[in-house]
């Protein structure tokens, strides 16, 4: 005889009894049978069931309640469960032995979910807590966000740990030199693509450090702000562009930084000759970055390449230094604007006169402590006066500029915008080093 034939019968297993069938088990009573689950799911299994108000019941459910309860048939929408009293009744008529077992021979085993979880919660917690893990990625663990990001990421408790694992191996090497982000993968989890975008690991690293960040403030602050992350490029924009200030380089040759005249320490080689544009690449910019002597040095920042192409055929090597963002920066020139900053360079900053450009021009100036170039009302409403070239309808969507309050109203009454280009006559009148006016 086999060790199954010997345990005793599961009561769940037992079809129900014909006549408890007939009162409570037709697919027309499935809602209320679905209701009264519910209540002993909630209550759990070591509850005492009391009474339980049930509203709303069609006229099936209401005559078979009435059945099982012995009261009279009438025309009701609701009615009061005394679950004891109810219980007793069945276990006289031998039909089950409470309205919890006759519910669980009809449909199976009731899964009391407020102790399912309840013993999750704790499986997560367990997870979390004995995680060991460097401070880095324990105080971004600590946040609000960080719990539903990783059991999102995990989908099971189990599979947390070994998540963990893996950020930990990471954030532990940040920031790097320059390292290549497959590089990164391959040395330290083993394949060269765990951190792509979008793979779990890479979006718990990205999560702690931009939390790092944010405990650790630097010039870097705004470029977290949800009105600036509504104005960058685009989500993949801003993970490289983390990645970066993290020492990680992700397509490091993309969108080289472009720059004119950028002065170095000596013996120091310079970045290209002096008056021709020169370009830097991430790669470059992370691994070997050059030593640069802008300390208390003005340094432009211009928008358009185009209008850094026309600084170097009217002035060489007489132009101030110049960087382009070229549109809104991304990972290499936000890197190269690190650098200068951090460098003491007093950063001015000039773009063109439309609302993505006024926004470019909000994240430039915040992020850097840029000040505003040639950028005021009064800069404009000479500009709109007088430029005839590289104007085009401003458009809708206005955007405030931080710098000047009046700016955006008076763009709006002209309705115009007015391309960096079209006011290069100014602009190259502050870039002229003094002293080297052409004779």
């Amino acid at each position: 005889m086999s060790d199954d034939a010997m345990l005793p019968p599961d009561p769940h297993d037992e079809p129900p009894d014909s006549r408890l069938q007939r009162l409570l088990g037709s697919d027309a009573l499935a809602p209320l049978r679905q209701r009264l689950r519910q209540y002993f799911e909630r209550i759990g299994p070591d509850a005492a069931a009391s009474t339980l108000r049930l509203a709303g019941l069609d006229p099936a459910a209401h005559t078979a309640l009435c059945q099982l309860t012995g009261r009279p048939v009438r025309l009701a929408r609701s009615m009061t469960l005394d679950i004891p009293r109810l219980d007793a009744a069945l276990r006289a008529a031998g039909l089950a032995d409470s309205l919890r077992s006759a519910l669980e021979r009809l449909d199976g085993p009731i899964v009391y979910k407020t102790r399912q979880r309840l013993e999750l919660q704790a499986r997560w917690a367990a997870a979390i807590t004995s995680a060991r893990v460097c401070p880095l990625l324990r105080a971004w663990l600590d946040t609000p966000s960080a719990r539903p990001l990783l059991k999102r990421l995990s989908r099971v408790p189990e599979r947390a740990a070994p998540l963990l694992d893996a950020a930990d191996r990471v954030l532990r090497a940040l920031p790097a030199q320059g390292q290549p982000r497959s590089q990164l993968a391959a040395s330290l989890l083993g394949d060269a693509h765990a951190l792509d975008a979008g793979r779990p690991a890479a979006t718990l690293v990205l999560a702690a450090w931009r939390h790092h960040e944010q405990r650790h403030p630097t010039n870097r602050t705004a470029a977290d702000d949800a009105e600036t992350r509504r104005k960058e490029e685009g989500a993949e924009e801003r993970r490289r562009d983390v990645w970066a200030r993290a020492g990680v380089l992700v397509n490091e040759l993309a969108r080289p930084a472009l720059f004119l005249n950028l002065p170095v320490a000596d013996p120091a080689p310079a970045p290209g000759r002096p008056g021709e544009p020169s370009y830097l690449s991430l790669r470059q910019l992370l691994r070997t970055p050059p030593a640069w002597a802008v300390a208390d040095w003005a340094v432009h920042i211009c928008e358009n390449p185009n209008f850094l192409a026309i600084a170097a055929d009217r002035l060489g090597a007489r132009c101030a230094p110049l960087v382009c963002t070229d549109g809104m920066p991304s990972a290499a020139q936000r890197i190269l604007l690190d650098q200068l900053h951090t460098a003491g360079a007093r950063l001015l900053y000039h773009g063109d006169f439309d609302w993505p450009g006024i926004g470019i021009a909000n994240f430039v100036i915040r992020t850097w402590n840029a000040a505003p170039w040639r950028m005021g009302t009064r800069d404009y409403e000479a500009a709109a006066g007088t430029a005839t070239h590289l104007r085009h309808e401003l458009g809708t969507a206005p955007i405030d500029a931080d710098w000047d309050p009046m700016l955006a109203s008076a763009m709006r009454k002209h309705g115009t915008a007015i391309a960096e280009e079209a006011v290069a006559t100014a602009l190259l009148e502050d870039l002229c080093i003094p002293g080297t006016e052409e004779n």
